[in-house]
């Protein structure tokens, strides 16, 4: 019997893109005889006419199924929301651009096979824009720091994950999702395959740097303390130094009494041991914050509509 592979892709922006990539992934699962597909497109509140391209897809075939969010909650809200709908042993992850090469599917299902829980497709030649590529630099020293990461593990949005990864992920039900920190809290068996990575054929990145700034955020405040450790450590070490310091000025002023203290140093120490305060204060600020809006019940996503909401009965008779 084959197995049933699900596709996620959230769309953004992609109303001239996203069809292609469909056909691409058709041509790709026609090579793979064993294997049977879905493919879930999520409209994360695009203003182009993005969804009413996956309406589209949706007419033609009933094995596509299309999700409309009801404002732009992120990729990564994204991808859980398409994660619910997903029914296949497999679960492949990637973007709605043509950037990540479709085509060579076979080769995170080929590592699946092999033994592996989760596979992330690797780029030698990234295509993506400085920013982007500096971007993904900070998220990759985040996620080595923050989350335990192995320093070898290349991470990006093109994986494929076994069934119980992501039954384990969709358990999470706060906001502020994070895809990788989920992956990484529920295995360690994780490969790397080597793909092509394309240039962006339409539009650009839809990540700016205030998103950026709030997927990081996501990572270290929703999956470590240890933000909070460096602050304390950093609280002691300024508290240990403002002390030395204190004893220098006492026993520089009983040998030479002649010197002045120093208003200048005063002032530099108060104003930077302000600002660690505050700075300090902000960090807790942002994990209370959280805490709050998490025990609100506030949601990962908003559905605004779904279409082929297919069961697992209507699959077995595809």
């Amino acid at each position: 019997m084959s197995k049933l592979v699900s596709f996620v892709i959230p769309c953004y922006r992609s109303s001239q893109t996203i069809g292609k990539v469909v056909e691409e992934l058709d041509a790709a699962m026609g090579r793979l005889p064993e294997y049977t597909y879905e493919i879930v497109l999520v409209n994360d509140c695009s203003p182009d006419d993005t969804f009413g391209t996956i309406r589209t897809l949706c007419e033609k075939r009933k094995d596509i199924c299309g999700i409309n969010l009801a404002r732009n909650f992120g990729q990564h809200a994204a991808l859980m929301a398409g994660f619910r709908y997903t029914h296949g042993e497999v679960v492949v992850c990637l973007d709605d651009d043509g950037q990540t090469p479709a085509e060579e599917v076979g080769k995170l299902l080929a590592g699946i096979e092999d033994g592996y829980d989760v596979v992330y497709a690797r780029y030698i030649h990234k295509q993506h824009s400085g920013f982007r590529n500096f971007g993904s630099k900070i998220n990759e020293r985040m996620t080595r720091v923050m989350l335990g990461k192995p320093k070898e593990l290349y991470l990006s949005s093109y994986f494929a994950a076994k069934r119980f990864v992501v039954d384990e992920m969709l358990r999470y039900t706060n906001p502020y999702p994070y895809v990788i920190g989920l992956v990484l809290r529920t295995t360690k068996n994780i490969a790397n395959v080597d793909v092509t990575h394309r240039e962006r054929e339409e539009g650009v990145s839809g990540y700016t740097l205030g998103k950026l700034l709030g997927l990081w955020f996501n990572g270290f405040t929703a999956f470590s303390i240890k933000p909070l450790r460096v602050a304390t450590a950093m609280g002691c070490i300024t508290a240990c130094g403002g002390f030395l310091y204190g004893i220098y000025t006492v026993v520089k002023k009983f040998v030479n009494p002649n010197v002045p203290v120093g208003f200048s140093a005063m002032m530099a120490a108060l104003v930077f041991i302000g600002g660690m305060i505050m700075l300090m204060l902000g960090l807790i600020g942002e994990y209370i914050g959280r805490i709050y809006i998490s025990l609100n019940n506030s949601p990962q996503y908003v559905i605004k509509e779904c279409i082929n909401d297919c069961s697992k009965e209507q699959q077995q008779d595809w």
